[in-house]
Formats: structure tokens, sequence, C-alpha cells
């Protein structure tokens, strides 16, 4: 079975989402999205709450297991990637930001032209329906993608931010602005109390439109080539022994995949590194020694402290407590259900680096057996969450066959670099002079993790080693650079090096891992890919100087 496309897009994520919404309003081209998952059908999806169930979903996320690192403890960690309409961001927490200045800047120093800052700035905005504080130079008030400020106000919330404006930390009412550095609530992609999704604020609006065809459980296997050029994609329908499809692109062909899948992809399809190919048995169609190379993650161990004199989420998700909530979601969309994991952002000064702030850290009145996300404790905790923004440790994607079904190969290598070890240890530090300040004591119990034990930086790091965890921010694995550079997989436009009619448009384009999660800038990615895709002129540059 084979059918025609102007362009065939693989992956129904983040980017692949934007992409179909954008290319679709030529009304002349037609696009065909192919996704692994079902449709984002499940309730838990949309329910903001739901995050803590569709964490361990497999049938609505990859699932896929890390190998482990030299700084794991020996560790196998868990690395869930969403695998249903909208990707990642139908399965994520919700955080929505952008990074610091100094990122984008720093892309286009690499030699990638038109992403700077000033470049990219006018996309951020353009997608974006940003609703509270934010100045209208760096703020979106128009796009489809709502972004809001948590409105649960929490006792706990309230005194770590006045215990970190307390230690030198100013409060910060918009960290997408002009600077990032500060203590503010979170943003989040949460709409009257409903996850907002890529699916739901572009894709949905594009399958209206006649030239838009999603195909769900729809596994690519292998990118069709004629040559050098890329002419389509095979996929199986209904997994492991469904049916063999082919689809064809007239003009091109996407990947948007993801850090993960996309490298993977193009690997299976005969697209990498000589060795690795040859090793697997698949025949080296183009030799390109970046693919899969340099991928980079957040690496957090995450604080506890148990808490005094107040409830945490902890307990209110429990017997009556939740029933209460239950009602006042179903009636309000406030609440409980309504939140998104994270409830506090934090970004300060490691003192490691001479660069602008290059700590995350975040807080939520709630803490998770062995200080990993995914199962809450029984007991009243609370938990800092701390990490380094811009790693120097980079690891790698490999297929592990040449079975399209078999999950890749994910070693990031955290902490192999020295200077990520000292930056992990002094967020430690930080996290816990945070916990204990004095506007926290009414509720400060004791420290559970690290311990008041662990007091050198050597015990520090071996905590670190012992309970960090990804911070579900993988990217930088078909990195974005010049021809000449040897790590580099596609161009400043998005265009496979050596290769045409093919292009990588997701988080794994990053040549340099941002000072953020991951989500808005991949969105980013694909609403600036879609005007050099579609010939058009391109916004006017944000601010400079």
């Amino acid at each position: 079975m084979t059918d025609r496309f102007d362009y065939v897009i693989v992956g129904a994520g983040s980017s692949g989402c934007v992409l179909a919404n954008r290319l679709s309003e030529d009304a002349a081209t037609s696009i065909c999205v192919l996704e692994a998952g079902p449709r984002d059908w499940h309730p838990y999806i949309h329910l903001p709450a739901g995050f803590i169930k569709t964490f361990h979903m497999k049938g609505i996320n990859w699932a896929y297991q890390q190998e482990p690192g030299p700084w794991t403890g020996g560790r196998s960690i868990y690395a869930p990637r969403g695998k249903t309409l909208g990707g990642s961001s139908s399965i994520n927490g919700h955080i929505y930001n952008r990074g610091q200045r100094q990122d984008f800047d720093t892309w286009a120093q690499l030699g990638n032209r038109g992403w700077g800052y000033p470049d990219v700035l006018p996309y951020f905005k353009r997608l974006e329906r940003r609703i509270g504080e934010g100045e209208d130079t760096y703020r979106g008030r128009d796009g489809n993608l709502t972004v809001t400020t948590m409105d649960w106000k929490d006792p706990l919330c309230e005194a770590f931010m006045a215990g970190a404006i307390s230690l030198g930390i100013p409060r910060n009412p918009d960290y997408n602005g002009a600077i990032q550095e500060g203590v503010s609530y979170a943003q989040r992609t949460i709409k009257n109390g409903l996850r907002v999704s890529a699916a739901t604020a572009f894709l949905r609006p594009a399958m209206k439109r006649p030239n838009v065809h999603v195909r769900t459980h729809a596994h690519a296997t292998e990118i069709l080539f004629e040559g050098k050029r890329a002419v389509g994609v095979r996929y199986i329908k209904g997994g492991r022994g469904g049916t063999a499809i082919e689809v064809r692109a007239n003009k091109e062909v996407i990947l948007a995949g993801g850090a993960y899948n996309s490298p993977q992809l193009l690997q299976l399809s005969g697209v990498g590194s000589p060795e690795l190919l040859q090793s697997l048995g698949i025949e080296v169609r183009h030799a390109l020694s970046g693919v899969g190379e340099g991928l980079q993650d957040h690496y957090a161990p995450r604080s506890v402290a148990r808490v005094k004199n107040i409830k945490t989420i902890n307990e209110l998700r429990r017997g009556l407590h939740l029933w209460v909530e239950v009602i006042k979601w179903a009636t309000t969309r406030r609440g409980l259900l309504s939140l998104s994991p994270t409830m506090v952002y934090c970004f300060w000064h490691s003192g490691e680096t001479t660069e602008s702030s290059d700590l995350q850290l975040t807080f939520t009145p709630a803490s998770y057996k062995e200080g990993v996300q995914g199962e809450l404790e029984d007991e009243p905790g609370m938990t800092v969450a701390s990490w380094q923004q811009r790693p120097e440790s980079r690891g790698y994607v490999r297929a592990r066959s040449a079975d399209p079904f078999e999950p890749p190969i994910i070693q990031t290598n955290y902490l192999v670099a020295d200077l990520d070890r000292r930056v992990v240890v002094a967020g430690m530090k930080l996290a816990r002079r945070l916990l204990a300040s004095a506007p926290l004591a009414p509720y400060y119990a004791y420290e559970d993790f690290p311990g008041p034990d662990v007091q050198t930086d050597d015990e520090f790091l071996a905590a670190a080693t012992q309970r960090g965890t990804t911070t579900f921010h993988p990217g930088c694995t078909c990195r974005m650079g010049p021809a000449d550079s040897t790590w580099a997989v596609v161009d400043d436009q998005l265009r496979v090096h050596g290769l045409q009619n093919l292009r990588v448009i997701d988080a794994s384009i990053m040549p340099r891992m941002i000072s953020a999660n991951l989500n808005a800038s991949t969105m980013m990615i694909a609403d600036r890919a879609s005007d050099m895709i579609r010939g058009r002129k391109l916004p006017e540059a944000g601010v400079r100087g």
C-alpha cells in the first residue's frame, strides 16, 4: 500500500503538531503525520494531576530505560517519552520555560545563522497566548498555546519563596521575560483545569483541515531513499507483525520523533556512523558520524525534608481529602487535580561558573518514594530538585539492532564532566539552605535526604550519584551546525547534511543544552522551521542589545 503527500512528518509530538498546523495553512499542500501511539483519548492525559499516572502507562509512553552510567551508582534510570498525539507534551509536567537569551545566542555563535535570541523571540511570542504577567516586548497574547501561572496559593510555596528572598534571590514575576533568574510560581500549559498539549493547541485545529492526514499506531521503520533523496517512509500499522505501508513525500520527509527516536530512525535507515551500522548489519546509505552522538539531559538529585504543622499533597491525595479535591475539580476546575507537579521555580548561581544563573531549582509541597518522581510517599514531605542548566557531559543514542521495535541504547553519561559534578553539589547545598531557611522553619521537621550526616562535597556527590534522576529533557542527538563540523547532522535550515528532502525538526537539533525545560523551545524550533520550509519571510527580529 502506498499513498502520496507533499510532506510526511514522523512523530506527532510537540514539534510535529506545530509543523502540521503551520504547513497546512497552505490549502494546496498535503500533510501526513505518522504517530506510533494512539490518539490522546485517555482522561489522564487531560487531567493535569494525571501526570502521576501517565508517567508509567506504556500504552501512551515509550517507557525507555537508560544504560547505567559511570556516575549513576550502577542504576538504569527511567526515561519516559510520550507515545500519543502530542507526544511528551501530553504526559509531561506542563511547565513552560523558554530558557535564557544566551542559550540561543550561543547557538548562533556556533555557526547557526538566524538562531540567536533576537531571531527566535518572535516565534516564542507567536506561539503563545500568555495569560498573566509579562511585558509584551517578550510575551505573546494571541497564539494557540495558552500559558498560565499557577494560582493555587499554598503556605509552603509562599514560605519557600520568602526563604529564597531571605537568601538574596529576588522575586521575578516573569522568568520568560527579560531575565530568568529569581524565584516565582511556575508558568504552565494548563487552561481552565485542563492540560494544553501541542495536540490540543496545534494539531486539533489542523486536523479540521482537509489537507491534514493523521495516522496513529503507525510505527516508522525506515526512511525511503532514491539515491541521496528522501522520498518517503515505511511504517508498520498496528505494531510488530502488522501491515507494512509506505507513504511517499513529494517535497520532504520530516523527522520529529525527538532526541531518542529521530536518530534511531536515521540509523535504521542507513544514515549514521558506518562502524555502528555495519556492526548491526545495516547497509550504510550515508555516512554521518554525528547521528545519535552528543546526547545531553539535566540530572537532578531531589532533596527532601519532612514537614510538620501542615498537610502536604502526600496526604491530600488520599481518602476523604482526595474525594473533596475530585468534587472541587469537577465543579470549579481548580484545586489539587488542576496542578502541575512543580509549583515554584528558582534560578540562581552555583558560584562554579562565570555564566549567568546556571542552577535551576524546583519546589513541590510533596515528596516521592526514594526521591523518584512517580509515586508519592505517605508521610508529609516537601522536595527541592536542583540541576545544572547547561551541562558539559555528553552521551549518545544508538540503535540496539536492525529491529525497529527494539528500544535504542540510551547512554547520557551524567556527571562525566568535572564541572557538572561541582555544579550539582552546589545545587544540593543551595537546596539545603532553602529548605532550612527561616520562613520555612514553622513547617520544617528535619532533612530526610540527603540527610544531616552529609556535609562534605564528596558526600553530597555520593548522594547525587545514589538518587539523582533525569528531569526528562533529552536533546542534542542530531545537532545543528556547519557542514565542516564533524558532529553536525543538520544545517541551520535543519536539512540533513549530504541528503536531499530530509529534515530533522525537534529537540535533537539543539547544538547545546538550554537552561530550561525543552517543550517551549521545541515548539519554537518547529514554528521557525515551518517558515523556512514554506519560504515565508521570517518575522522581524526581537529585542537586541
